[in-house]
């Protein structure tokens, strides 16, 4: 075979291997929501439309599919949070958006990923939670500056909010609860901008409150 056509196939399978992973990363995400983590891996592969070695041949097993998934979605986040900052100029309007697109991401279901053993300080989950963090940050802090969010409330409470909201019920029987994610982010939001009705209990969530583990024995 000539150097003239061995490099475009090359490139073109690149592609394609490219194109497969990603597959593989939705059709994951996807999943992750009906079956929680144990979702079996050849689910995976019928949803992204190869086989299951070709899961295997991009993921080091189920551990590295996971990460990848979380990865994938956090760096989504990130982005239409980015987004809406530099698109929407009214400070609320823009918090409104993010909240309502990154719920389509389906953050809640990622949930169960946090207890598989990923050591969350370390690159590049680390990196994307700092990136994740300022971009949100940002969004709350300039809605704050124009008076339009409460001042009570930190990137903490608004990931609480989301994840819990956007995070399915157990039980086959609650097959119709995407219906009800956007109205329900709908009465949350109305409860988030200023002035507050009434006065929160506690102290604002932070995301370095989320990160860390709870001591045994605690209340």
């Amino acid at each position: 075979m000539s150097t003239d056509t061995a490099l475009p196939r090359q490139r073109a399978s690149r592609r394609d291997a490219s194109r497969n992973r990603i597959r593989i990363v939705e059709a994951a995400r996807q999943a992750l929501v009906e079956y929680g983590t144990d979702v079996p891996l050849d689910e995976v592969a019928r949803r992204a439309g190869v086989g299951n070695a070709t899961v295997y041949r991009h993921f080091d097993g189920r551990r590295d599919l996971l990460l990848a998934v979380m990865l994938h979605s956090m760096e989504r986040i990130a982005e239409e949070a980015e987004s809406a900052y530099e698109e929407v100029g009214h400070p609320f309007e823009a918090l409104r958006r993010f909240v309502l697109r990154a719920a389509d991401e389906r953050i809640g279901s990622l949930c169960p990923l946090l207890a598989e053993g990923f050591d969350k300080g370390a690159p590049p989950l680390a990196d994307t939670h700092d990136r994740l963090d300022r971009a949100i940050v940002r969004l709350m802090d300039r809605a704050k500056e124009a008076g339009q969010l409460r001042g009570d409330v930190a990137v903490g409470d608004l990931m609480v909010a989301l994840s819990q909201l956007t995070r399915p019920l157990p039980g086959s029987e609650c097959t119709t609860f995407d219906q009800f994610v956007q109205r329900h982010l709908q009465l949350f939001l109305d409860g988030l901008q200023a002035p507050a009705r009434s006065e929160l209990p506690g102290h604002a969530a932070t995301l370095e409150d989320l990160r860390q583990k709870r001591e045994p024995g605690s209340d």
